[in-house]
């Protein structure tokens, strides 16, 4: 190794396959130059966050695992997302994945970037057995209740399955009406990785259409804002009124 410059170290270390991490830390931690040396300490934090993210991956496969030493052989997860915002739809969706699959880097979508939620929908949807998608427009909102129309974009989601699951991994909540077993797990989002899979599906779809609507109606910022009560969302509906997108069960003071 001392034979080696700096330059074709990192390049060699660039490529390194994990399993010998160990090996090479070591004769970089050997060499006297205090920049390999540097080099090693670098290659030994990678190594711990590898494996930091090695154990979450195992960790948030656990409801699953139970579910099939419980017997069950379909396991979905579903989310939702858009239940708070003052305009546009809820969105639900379920993901079902293989046994012990692993995605790295999957997460509750409010702890991921927005680039990062959108490289992850594209795996996540290559990498599912099967996912499905449940819209509920804000005008149904407002005519069963924002939970009511929740639990029906769930079964929206579940009845778009090619294949109905066995058992369902649902983030904080028991979805009535449905003759499947369930398991509400309080931040699923982040315990479970099919119920995290269902959330970032979830959320990119619905980003994508207040995107829409933002071409729609640009005065109103839905780019920005996604339809939530923001300061600047107040504004916009302050200066040009209410418009067929907003939720009128959730802007009473409006209507008055």
């Amino acid at each position: 190794m001392d034979k080696k410059s700096v330059k074709e170290i990192k390049e060699a270390i660039e490529n390194l396959e994990l399993s010998r991490y160990m090996e090479y830390i070591d004769l970089l931690r050997s060499d006297d130059r205090k920049s390999v040396q540097n080099l090693a300490l670098k290659l030994a934090k990678k190594l711990d966050k590898i494996r930091a993210e090695d154990e979450r991956l195992e960790k948030i496969n656990i409801y699953e695992n139970e579910g099939y030493n419980k017997g069950y052989l379909y396991i979905g997860g579903i989310d939702e997302a858009g239940r708070g915002p003052l305009a546009g739809p809820v969105v639900a969706s379920i993901v079902v994945f293989g046994k012990d699959t692993k995605i790295e880097g999957i997460d509750d979508s409010k702890k991921l970037s927005e680039s990062k939620r959108e490289e992850l929908f594209e795996i996540i949807k290559e990498k599912a057995l099967d996912y499905g998608i449940g819209i509920v427009n804000n005008e149904e909102i407002d005519r069963i209740n924002i939970l009511n129309a929740t639990y029906l974009a769930m079964q929206k989601a579940i009845n778009s399955l090619e294949k109905t699951p066995d058992y369902l991994l649902v983030d904080a909540a028991h979805i009535p009406g449905i003759d499947i077993d369930q398991n509400s797990i309080i931040k699923g989002d982040s315990k479970s990785i099919s119920i995290a899979a269902a959330s970032i599906i979830a959320k990119v779809t619905r980003d994508n259409i207040m995107y829409q609507y933002d071409r729609m109606y640009p005065e109103y910022g839905f780019k920005s804002h996604k339809g939530y009560g923001t300061k600047e969302h107040y504004e916009a509906i302050d200066k040009n009124g209410i418009i067929p997108i907003h939720r009128k069960s959730f802007l009473k003071k409006y209507f008055k």
